[in-house]
């Protein structure tokens, strides 16, 4: 495939969808109709349909394998549909949310197996990988602080314990220090405007390179 797939990744609470939003407004000055904004679960109407149910916290007696299965369905329907087109026409993909996320949420923070659920995803996926990662990198109690002060409702992941959270997070961490070509970590405590010039600035040498 021509095109490039920048993926955005980080725990609940690191800010990744706000600094997603703003580097889009600065992109698009610059790359107009070649890029091509989405997120996991969702992107089209079977996958949006898949994420409704994943996260609603009416759901409680999901089963945690259930889940990781739903992820990987509306991945499949995600790439299928969404990405591989845009990646044939030779656009840039910008994810919020991919493959490690369900590696860190599913594998680590469910526990049952971060092996397990990659190759789990690799069948979803057909191998598909970024080109890029961005990881947002913030301690769990930062982000969960975080959470609880925005205009947002709680779904069945934010209502998880601490522990759940820092499972997730020590997967991320893991993953980035596994793959360092791939996946590059920013430190998501400092000021919002640093975040956003750090991430643009990642995506643009990217885009450049390509």
């Amino acid at each position: 495939m021509a095109g490039l797939l920048i993926t955005f990744e980080g725990p609940d609470g690191a800010g990744k969808t706000t600094v997603l939003s703003a580097i889009v407004k600065q992109l698009t000055q610059d790359y107009g109709s070649r890029l091509v904004v989405t997120r996991e679960p969702g992107g089209n109407q079977i996958s949006e349909a898949i994420r409704h149910i994943i996260l609603d916290p009416k759901n409680t007696e999901m089963d945690v394998r259930t889940e990781a299965l739903l992820y990987a369905a509306a991945r499949r329907q995600h790439i299928n549909e969404t990405i591989a087109p845009a990646l044939a026409a030779n656009q840039v993909v910008l994810c919020d949310r991919f493959v490690d996320s369900s590696v860190a949420y599913q594998g680590a923070g469910r526990e049952i197996g971060e092996d397990a659920v990659y190759e789990m995803n690799q069948f979803a996926t057909d191998g598909l990988t970024p080109d890029l990662t961005l990881y947002f990198d913030v301690p769990s109690e930062v982000g969960l602080a975080r959470t609880r002060t925005r205009e947002k409702a709680v779904d069945r992941l934010d209502a998880e314990a601490l522990s759940f959270h820092q499972r997730v997070r020590a997967s991320y961490l893991r993953l980035a220090q596994a793959n360092p070509e791939r996946i590059r970590t920013i430190d998501a405590t400092q000021p919002l405007a640093t975040v956003i010039a750090e991430a643009d600035q990642l995506v643009r040498r990217a885009i450049t390179q390509a």
